[in-house]
């Protein structure tokens, strides 16, 4: 296959630089069938197959980071001093990272949930939907949040966390953004809107 040219700056976009989209253009090619992959025509109905397993990654790589980023702030808060006490000693802020810390454990338990019943071979496309949605969700409020407690410091490019602020906001959007997985999430609920006929 051919790639077409891509952006016009290649890799410009924020983020940690993985993941650069271009466009594969196929246009009047021909691929000889010991090179088809599975059966011709059915493309699309790979692709589905193979997003619940994108999907429970999608929401697994989130788990580290978002534990070293409760951890590392954590750590800061704890000698960072702030009107004679330290960060941590703010109640707002160590109830804030409780509720970090029970949050990720409700996705890892929801995440776990959905490998096992992979492994068992059901379908888990409502399950791995909702555990993508809510990881990616969560990097958003952890990274945020915990920036936060970084003060000015926070906004440094040599700041992990703010790093990780930047990067992981791809997983509200990569692998199916979350207002897709909201309409999975829908249609295996039944509450979907009916298509109108007229």
């Amino acid at each position: 296959m051919m790639f077409s040219s891509s952006e016009a700056r290649a890799g410009s976009r924020a983020g940690a630089g993985f993941g650069v989209k271009t466009d594969v253009r196929g246009k009047g090619m021909e691929v000889p069938a010991r090179h088809i992959i599975g059966e011709e025509g059915q493309g699309f109905v790979y692709q589905m197959l193979q997003f619940q397993d994108e999907r429970l990654v999608a929401a697994a790589v989130l788990l580290e980071p978002l534990q070293r980023c409760i951890t590392l702030t954590a750590e800061y808060a704890r000698e960072r001093k702030i009107f004679g006490s330290t960060v941590l000693n703010q109640q707002t802020v160590h109830f804030t990272l409780a509720e970090l810390q029970s949050e990720l454990e409700a996705v890892r338990a929801l995440l776990y949930r959905a490998v096992l019943s992979r492994l068992h071979g059901d379908d888990v496309t409502l399950l791995a939907s909702m555990a993508k949605l809510k990881a990616g969700r969560l990097a958003r409020v952890v990274t945020d949040s915990c920036l936060q407690f970084w003060g000015g410091t926070g906004f440094t490019w040599e700041n992990p966390v703010c790093r990780m602020h930047r990067d992981l906001r791809l997983h509200s959007v990569g692998a199916g953004a979350d207002e897709v997985m909201l309409s999975i999430i829908c249609k295996y609920m039944g509450i979907a809107p009916q298509k109108q006929r007229g």
